[in-house]
């Protein structure tokens, strides 16, 4: 997995780190960076959604290994969208080559029944 995947708030450059709203939930943060991230939160959406999905947790400290087996989660299902992208690709040029191919056999046959024809 990339370095860039793991946290999906350093994207938006001014949205506090994944840890950051972990602390937060838990109680781990100071006054101060409490402050700082309700502010952030207020103004922003993703980060708002974000805590409330991680304050619904009841067990606080299980909120690690839970989000750690989402991302596997969402790692493994984009990963089967992937595969099946790529087989349907390689299955529309497999029909495409066939289509050719016959296409030119037929072609093939046209020009010959009518030149023996003649």
């Amino acid at each position: 997995m990339k370095a860039d995947l793991n946290d999906i708030f350093v994207v938006t450059g001014q949205c506090p780190a994944q840890q950051q709203l972990l602390d937060y939930v838990q109680g781990k943060l100071s006054a101060a960076e409490q402050h700082e991230i309700e502010k952030h939160v207020a103004d922003c959406e993703l980060c708002s959604d974000a805590l409330e999905g991680l304050a619904a947790i009841q067990q606080k400290e299980r909120i690690p290994v839970v989000v750690r087996q989402m991302k596997w989660q969402l790692m493994r299902k984009l990963r089967r969208q992937s595969r099946r992208k790529r087989r349907l690709g390689h299955n529309i040029e497999l029909a495409l080559i066939v289509m050719v191919v016959l296409f030119l056999l037929l072609a093939a046959f046209w020009i010959f029944y009518f030149v023996n024809k003649k």
